[in-house]
Formats: C-alpha cells, sequence, structure tokens
C-alpha cells in the first residue's frame, strides 16, 4: 500500500534536521520514499489527514501478554496485535503466560508463525525454566535461534539461586538476555497488595517492600559473579531504585522496567476493594510513585510498558483475595503517559528498549522501511470501557483522565487507523 501523510508534524529528537517540522510523508511499498514540506498528489496513494497529525517512530512495549494459546477466552494474538497497532504500539515482546507456556524452539515458531501477518510485530519471550516451573533450564539456545528476544518464567522468582546462576552463564554464549521477576516468594507469602496502613485498614494481606528489595539483592549479587546480561522487569519501590543505581554505578549490565500504572496510582486506591487495582507488583505509596517517575527521567529505570494483562471477567469479578492479578493498558498508554511528562518526554519513554533485546530500532528517513505511529498531543479525555478494544476490560485506568489521541501505526507495509 503507498501512503501520503500530510502535514504531520515530525516528533524525532534524534533527527534535528526534521524534529518538530511540520512535512509530508511519502510512504511506497512499506518504505519511506520522499519527506519534504509539500508532495503533489499522486494517483493509487491513500492520503491520510489528520487533526493536528504527529508522526513518531513507532512504539515499543517490552512486557505484554495475550493470552493465546491455552486462555484465548482472555485475547488472541490476531486481536491482541490489532489492539496494540491502533493503540500505536509497532512492537512488543510477548509474555511466556499461556498455555502451554514457550519452553521450546517450536513454541517460539508457532507465535512468530501466528503473528507474521499483523501490523505490529510480536517478539515472543521463551521460558527461563521448563514449564517456568523453576527447576530445570530450557532450551535457550534452541529458542533463542528460533527467534525469541529473552528469556523469563513470567512473574515467578527463580527460587534457586543457582539455577539463575547458570543461566547466566549459559546465556552468555549466545548473547542471550536472561528476565528475572523481583519478588522474594517466602517473605511475600499470601500478600495481595502493598504492606502499608493501607492493607492493615483494609484487613488485606500485605506484599511489604523488601520482598522485591531481597529478590533484587540476590539477583545483582549472581549478576556480579556470572557477568552477562539481566532485566529487572517491573519495578516498584524506592528501595529497588536505589539498589539497581548501585548496580549501574559498578558497572553492571542491567537494565529494568516500571509499569505505567505504578507511576501514576498509588494504593490508596484499592479503598473500593476493585479487583482492576490488584496488580502485581502492587500498587505501592504515592512516595514510591514520585521515586520511580524520577528514576525514568535520570535514566535509572530504562524504560516504561503498559505490562498489559487480559484477564477475563469471572476471574475479576471475585473476592478481592481471590482475584487474579493484572490490568490492560495498552489503550490507555499514551494517554496516561501524557499528563505525567512532557509530549518529547512520551516519546522518547515509549520508543526506548529495542536495543536491549537485540532488535533493530527504526528511523524516519528517506529509504527506510516506515514504522511510525500517528498520535494527536492534545485533549484531554476520560478513559472509558468504549476506549477499550481488548476482549478483556479489566483496566484499572477507567474513570482516569488522559490527555491526546493515537490516530494508529504504519509498520510491515500495513497501516491501522482507530
Amino acid at each position: 500500500m503507498n501512503i501520503l501523510l500530510r502535514s504531520a508534524t515530525i516528533i524525532d529528537s534524534n533527527s534535528p534536521t526534521i524534529h518538530q517540522k511540520k512535512r509530508d510523508i511519502l510512504i511506497k511499498n512499506g518504505v519511506i520514499e520522499k519527506i519534504a514540506s509539500k508532495i503533489e498528489p499522486l494517483n493509487r496513494v491513500k492520503e491520510v489527514r489528520l487533526e493536528n497529525l504527529h508522526v513518531s517512530l513507532g512504539w515499543f512495549d517490552s512486557s505484554v501478554g495475550f493470552g493465546e494459546p491455552g486462555f484465548e477466552e482472555r485475547e488472541t494474538i490476531e486481536n491482541g496485535l490489532k489492539v496494540a497497532s491502533i493503540s500505536g504500539f509497532t512492537d512488543i515482546l510477548l509474555n511466556p503466560n499461556t498455555n502451554p507456556t514457550p519452553d521450546s524452539s517450536s513454541n517460539i515458531i508457532f507465535l512468530k508463525e501466528k503473528s507474521k501477518d499483523a501490523v505490529t510485530r510480536l517478539y515472543p519471550m521463551g521460558n527461563l525454566t521448563v514449564k517456568g516451573q523453576g527447576k530445570h533450564l530450557a532450551e535457550l539456545f534452541d529458542m533463542k535461534n528460533a527467534g525469541a528476544a529473552a528469556f523469563y518464567d513470567y512473574k515467578s522468582s527463580i527460587k534457586d539461586s543457582n539455577l539463575l546462576k547458570i543461566g547466566l552463564l549459559y546465556a552468555q554464549n549466545f548473547d542471550g538476555l536472561v528476565l528475572s521477576y523481583p519478588e522474594e516468594v517466602q517473605v511475600k507469602g499470601k500478600g495481595t497488595v502493598n504492606e502499608s496502613e493501607v492493607s492493615t485498614m483494609l484487613g488485606l494481606k500485605g506484599i511489604p517492600a523488601l520482598s522485591e528489595e531481597l529478590q533484587i539483592i540476590r539477583d545483582l549479587y549472581i549478576l556480579e559473579y556470572t557477568g552477562g546480561k539481566l532485566h529487572i522487569p517491573t519495578i516498584s519501590t524506592v528501595g529497588a531504585v536505589k539498589l539497581i543505581s548501585e548496580a549501574k554505578k559498578k558497572g553492571l549490565d542491567v537494565t529494568s522496567s516500571v509499569a505505567i500504572h505504578n507511576l501514576i496510582i498509588d494504593d490508596k486506591e484499592l479503598e473500593n476493594f476493585d479487583a482492576n487495582f490488584k496488580v502485581k507488583p502492587p500498587l505501592r505509596s504515592k512516595k514510591d510513585c514520585k521515586a520511580l517517575i524520577k528514576a525514568l527521567q535520570n535514566g535509572i529505570i530504562d524504560f516504561v510498558t503498559t505490562d498489559h494483562t487480559p484477564i477475563d471477567i469471572e476471574q475479576k469479578r471475585v473476592e478481592f483475595d481471590n482475584a487474579e492479578f493484572g490490568t490492560i493498558g495498552l489503550e490507555s498508554a499514551f494517554g496516561i503517559l501524557n499528563t505525567i511528562f512532557n509530549t518529547e518526554e512520551v516519546i522518547k519513554l515509549l520508543t526506548k528498549g529495542r536495543n536491549r533485546f537485540n532488535i533493530d530500532n527504526p528511523k524516519i528517513k528517506e529509504g527506510e522501511n516506515a514504522n511510525l505511529t500517528l498520535f494527536n498531543p492534545e485533549g484531554e479525555y476520560t478513559f472509558q470501557e468504549l476506549d477499550i478494544k481488548s476482549t478483556s476490560k479489566n483496566s484499572l485506568f477507567l474513570g482516569k483522565k488522559g490527555k491526546g489521541k493515537v490516530y494508529g501505526s504504519i509498520n510491515q507495509e500495513k497501516i491501522a487507523l482507530n
């Protein structure tokens, strides 16, 4: 498909000649052919004119879950990728939270084949251990060759220290990236929310910050011993920020991410016992939120994620203690971030992270493949269920204020418009 974007303001701080400039962009057969102040109309071209159109590099999300295979009632790969594309995300990492879990090369091949015709590219992560059970190392090298972007037992910490040690050592042979979820399960116990005055008042079992921080301390000590590459997903506490900052000063090859909801929503929102606010890691204090925002701005935390986790209604409309953890976040990501940071900062955050997972960074440049997100940074709104295109509707942002509108994305010779 040939596409002509009209009067698009380009947001790309890495390209000062076009940054913040209004340009027409001609895309032929998926390649950016021309960027100019005015491009004459052409035959057989789809012209796109949208109010206050802005264009950036395509957005990337390092933690997305769908459900298929095994939990198709939560979300299918096809609809999940459609949601991602109209939410502005051209590349996503898929969490290994399916049934069966992807712990072999054939599982990785299935996921890549299932997603090959979508606008949004799907990069699957494989389990670090067989079936994600934390007992035996999975087929890491074979999965890497099949296209696995990293290795992760989804939301499960590696209890066996020696197993994490061996995984980090082994993965160095093929430049593999290991993820370790920051939760010490004995300290967490049966906790469901942040341990605080709020949990005591509500009579809910708490998850102390200590649980997250103890696990991070152990993992960082092992990383210092082994070398290799470690990513710590979705941190949530002041102490975690300090530990990662110290590790980076030592020169350890460690990165981290934070879920968008942990930046803006604190545990006081739990007072209505709404299970949509039951997430993992839990919503922490306002002090933690402020520390996480600051850590993002100064680079201690490397990138944000939606941590998009569809959960069907039967698993959410139950007693709080029995509800599943998780919230969706793709549809609300830009609007919420745009209320915290200025638009240029938001775009930097949403386009970071590919390098860490050995994914090529796109460029807004003539001759490059078009990998673009289309949006309007202006206009306030209230996020409602009508804004949700995911099969599952479990969003903790319902009723929250957002700013801006995502029009869609262009990638893989296709366009998806909201």
